[in-house]
């Protein structure tokens, strides 16, 4: 597997930021009513996830260690702001229905978690997939969510009527502990699959994995636990020295 199918594969499967790593959860929560609003935050936040990967990772010499975190900041700001106005520009009611949850893509955690993570050690090229492996992630995450709720909140899926006439739609799900409802079925779910298989004999490690703790063989050069385990590794040499 080549580096950028490996990351669009880790972003998308292996650590996908709603369903295995439970990142970003007041935006997947609070604007997946319908799978458009779903759709459209996972998509606002993949071109921020995308561009500020790429700047960061072209940046990483340049910014000092002592200042990193505020520096993602201003990067991931500028990306955002940028987002902002387009989408108030040209998706108006989309712009409308998200609201303050858009300039809160600034502090999501997903953002600011790759680009400390993977962006500030990798090249640039592997960062951008990364950013969009992880971004395709989050937007396949909050449409399945949006989706599911609009279908049983008010018997749509993006604004086209799926159940019959008779269907009395269970307005619940379309309020606040619908989101939690649902988020916790979907992960049930992939929860199910990955025990169903590992009866089965089958390799079930890719689904849900998040970390397999072997650093050794892991082939993710981002992941921050081998960076930190390889420091602690590298000192503990140096004291056998």
């Amino acid at each position: 597997m080549n580096k950028v199918t490996e990351r669009l594969y880790n972003g998308i499967i292996k650590e996908n930021p709603t369903f295995v790593l439970t990142l970003g959860m007041c935006p997947t929560l609070a604007v997946t009513t319908s799978a458009v609003n779903g759709l459209g935050m996972g998509l606002s936040t993949t071109v921020v996830l995308a561009l500020s990967n790429l700047m960061i990772s072209a940046l990483r010499k340049i910014i000092p260690d002592k200042v990193r975190i505020p520096a993602f900041i201003v990067v991931v700001a500028s990306f955002v702001t940028v987002v902002e106005l387009l989408m108030k520009a040209y998706v108006t009611s989309l712009y409308a229905a998200l609201g303050i949850y858009i300039p809160l893509i600034v502090v999501n955690c997903i953002i600011l978690g790759r680009a400390e993570s993977y962006a500030s050690k990798n090249p640039p090229i592997p960062s951008l997939f990364d950013g969009i492996g992880m971004g395709l992630g989050f937007s396949f995450a909050l449409t399945c969510i949006g989706a599911v709720r609009e279908l049983l909140g008010a018997g749509e899926v993006f604004g086209f009527h799926i159940m019959p006439a008779s269907y009395v739609p269970m307005s619940i799900f379309v309020m606040a502990p619908g989101a939690f409802f649902v988020l916790s079925a979907l992960t049930a779910v992939q929860n199910k699959i990955k025990i169903n298989g590992e009866k089965k004999g089958k390799d079930m490690s890719k689904i849900q994995s998040g970390c397999s703790s072997d650093c050794m063989s892991c082939s993710d050069s981002g992941c921050s636990r081998r960076f930190y385990d390889d420091k602690a590794q590298d000192a503990k040499g140096e004291e056998v020295k």
